[in-house]
């Protein structure tokens, strides 16, 4: 069906920080009244939030680019530049958030209204007047913005139901959901009618719950054949499986118990679902030939351990039966499951304790400097800005990276990236440790890595 889609690549790009202002309040008879460049504001996020009204993944699909506002510059007068606006991207509850790049799993969206910042906004650079102290009472620089996380992202749908009805396709599993719940999914006598996973509610005595009826399996279905994985990710949250057999099927080769084998191996075949209870519903019994088989097959599938239920969807047979044993298998799942509040907000998790710097020897007097703050103050220096480097150089003094180069056996000359060894900084390094001591800075952008 044309208007579903499960599973899109999101090329998402956060706002960018803007750059400080570098600049001196005047006024007459003040010619130099002091340094008054205001901040930059802060790039906007990117946001993805479970939206109840949002049940398919379509609109990534027509448009997968997404960025967020960058924030302004900042001006003189001490005006700080505004903040970029963020990006709120509604997704379907049960969304899987990974890395497009590694396969991570960032996220599991489950709840209205959680929210995951799947790629965060760049901080605005500091204007000269920030930027005063008493050893640079007027500051000529300003630092920069820093760019927004940019990354590729899978978002993935699982259908978040208690039940999944599973079988062959036309085995009557739309016709099922239709008839035990206000549900109306598309039916007809053609193999995968199903094409999206049809939600229904059910209600038996005082359990409601939810059925899921999705695309029927065939043979090879776990390696993708058919609609493959289309069909197995949104069994996956289904606390129950119940079997959907047809009993009236006349294509050769084919009956209840070879059906049932056949999705049982698909299933085992996918994995993580062999501790999921199992029901087998035998469904068109309301054709002679069909209630004849059920009744062969039912003692030969209660000798598995299973509870089996003989229906017709169609004249709604047996229906009251099967719908309270589902029931009672979703009341006892949640009995015994924790209970769990929906997350409102998930926040990626930053490593507490970590050092603020690494340094890691790459030749014989090369070294590779990394860690959240140099990196970021290296983003944050305009290199074309003299005064603006010797800030620099006095920061990455006082963190300590000169005394830990001199401990790792730096000497004059040595080459520093700061960064990846792709795309990070290179540097001459000159050891001073003193008050004073100055970086000889970058050597210019045609050397930079990568």
């Amino acid at each position: 069906m044309a208007d579903f889609v499960d599973q899109v690549v999101l090329h998402i790009k956060a706002g960018d920080g803007g750059h400080g202002c570098a600049s001196v309040h005047r006024e007459k008879f003040k010619p130099l009244g002091g340094p008054d460049g205001g901040n930059g504001g802060r790039g906007g996020d990117v946001v993805l939030e479970v939206d109840p009204n949002t049940s398919t993944l379509l609109d990534y699909h027509r448009r997968p680019y997404r960025k967020a506002a960058n924030g302004k510059q900042g001006q003189g007068g001490n005006r700080d530049g505004a903040g970029g606006e963020d990006i709120v991207l509604s997704v379907p509850n049960g969304t899987v958030v990974k890395n497009a790049d590694s396969g991570e799993v960032l996220v599991d969206l489950i709840g209205v209204g959680t929210r995951y910042i799947v790629a965060q906004g760049g901080f605005g650079g500091l204007g000269n007047a920030a930027l005063a102290s008493t050893k640079r009472k007027a500051p000529g620089f300003a630092l920069l913005g820093e760019p927004g996380d940019a990354l590729d992202v899978v978002l993935e749908l699982k259908t978040v139901a208690d039940i999944a009805l599973v079988g062959f396709p036309n085995a009557g599993k739309s016709s099922l959901v239709a008839a035990l719940s206000a549900a109306r999914p598309k039916i007809a006598d053609y193999p995968f009618t199903t094409l999206i996973p049809n939600l229904g509610v059910v209600t038996a005595g005082e359990t409601v719950f939810t059925v899921a009826d999705v695309p029927g399996l065939i043979p090879g279905a776990s390696e993708g054949k058919g609609l493959g994985h289309e069909f197995l990710r949104h069994v996956e949250r289904c606390s129950t499986i119940v079997h959907v057999l047809d009993c009236a099927t006349l294509e050769p080769g084919r009956d209840p118990l070879s059906d049932f084998d056949v999705i049982e191996a698909e299933l085992a075949a996918y994995g993580a679902l062999d501790d999921r209870p199992r029901l087998v519903v035998l469904n068109k019994a309301d054709v002679p030939d069909a209630r004849e088989l059920a009744e062969i097959v039912t003692p030969m599938l209660e000798e598995r351990g299973l509870q089996v239920f003989t229906i017709s969807a169609a004249s709604h047979e047996g229906l009251r039966e099967v719908s309270f044993a589902m029931g009672a298998m979703v009341a006892a799942h949640r009995e015994s499951a924790p209970v769990e509040e929906p997350t409102r907000l998930v926040i990626r998790p930053k490593q507490l304790g970590a050092a603020d710097f690494e340094i890691r020897r790459t030749g014989e007097n090369s070294f590779q400097v990394t860690g959240d703050k140099p990196e970021r103050w290296i983003r944050q220096t305009d290199f074309t800005n003299d005064e603006a480097v010797g800030y620099l150089a006095d920061r990455l003094e006082r963190l300590g990276i000169e005394q830990a180069l001199t401990k790792q056996g730096a000497v004059a000359g040595a080459v520093v990236v700061i960064g990846p060894m792709e795309g990070g900084y290179v540097f001459d390094w000159a050891p001073t440790l003193n008050a004073e001591a100055h970086h000889s800075g970058p050597r210019g952008t045609d050397n930079r890595i990568g």
